[in-house]
């Protein structure tokens, strides 16, 4: 079977568009809330959703997504209801899901067991934010992974053998960032995008996605001049904080001229 991620990105060739990848915290503010944001995100035409895991010590995180992680796991998510909720988009949406986690809730869930249930669930793709893929080549329990694509993460300080190293490793798409920092701590992405695409890029051909710093449509067009795709994360957090009666409208609101602006090129 195809892996959604891989057809998301040969449809958009064909039509000769970028990608918009949204990011939500799964369960936030509660799991039907987060049920139907992420519907909406779909509907409204996101083309992946990168799900967050929450935990309580979320480090490559800015407050934004913190406080959502803090707000998921009050209201009693969870790996397996996280898992489950993936399950039940699926009932109703086929728009790629890759979970964007830390290794700690994965490793306690059961690292191999982790993979087969998300997979099974309907989840596409993983990005370990804190297990680099040569540590885990090092350890037989994590190297035992399948099922889902392992997305990897470059940043611009990220040294020329190493960013060829990851490139020619990569899965599904590459989640490049534009800056350094956590995430959500960024007025604007950075203005040498175009050439830290191309750097990558000259060691795969496997889809490049911007993030960090994206919040305005001009921004998102920007980026999607240089890359296969905009990431777009903290901003749509936001959105459901301060709308948690109506997250899945306001996150709809949101994000129209944010995709609208990625697909206009």
């Amino acid at each position: 079977m195809s892996n959604r991620i891989d057809s998301t990105f040969a449809i958009l060739r064909e039509k000769k568009q970028k990608a918009f990848v949204a990011y939500v915290a799964a369960g936030d503010p509660n799991f039907e809330a987060s049920l139907e944001t992420i519907k909406a995100l779909a509907d409204t035409g996101a083309d992946i959703i990168e799900l967050g895991l929450p935990f309580s010590d979320p480090l490559a995180d800015g407050i934004v997504n913190q406080m959502a992680a803090e707000r998921a796991l009050k209201s009693g998510m969870t790996t397996a209801r996280s898992i489950e909720l993936i399950r039940r988009f699926r009932e109703t949406h086929q728009t790629p899901i890759v979970l964007f986690t830390y290794l700690n809730p994965v490793f306690t869930y059961g690292f191999e067991k982790f993979h087969q249930d998300a997979a099974a669930a309907g989840a596409d793709g993983i990005l370990l934010l804190d297990l680099p893929p040569d540590e885990a080549a090092l350890n037989a329990d994590l190297a035992v992974g399948a099922g889902l694509k392992h997305i990897r993460l470059i940043a611009p300080t990220t040294p020329a053998d190493r960013l060829k190293t990851l490139a020619q490793s990569s899965e599904g798409f590459i989640y490049l960032l534009s800056r350094t920092g956590v995430t959500g701590s960024h007025g604007a992405p950075s203005a040498n995008i175009a050439a830290q695409v191309a750097a990558v890029r000259a060691h795969t051909d496997t889809p490049i996605c911007v993030g960090f710093g994206i919040t305005t449509p001009e921004q998102a067009a920007e980026v999607a001049k240089s890359a296969d795709g905009v990431i777009v994360g903290s901003a749509i957090v936001k959105q459901v904080e301060l709308n948690p009666e109506n997250a899945a409208q306001a996150v709809r609101n949101f994000t129209a001229p944010l995709i609208t602006a990625t697909k206009s090129l």
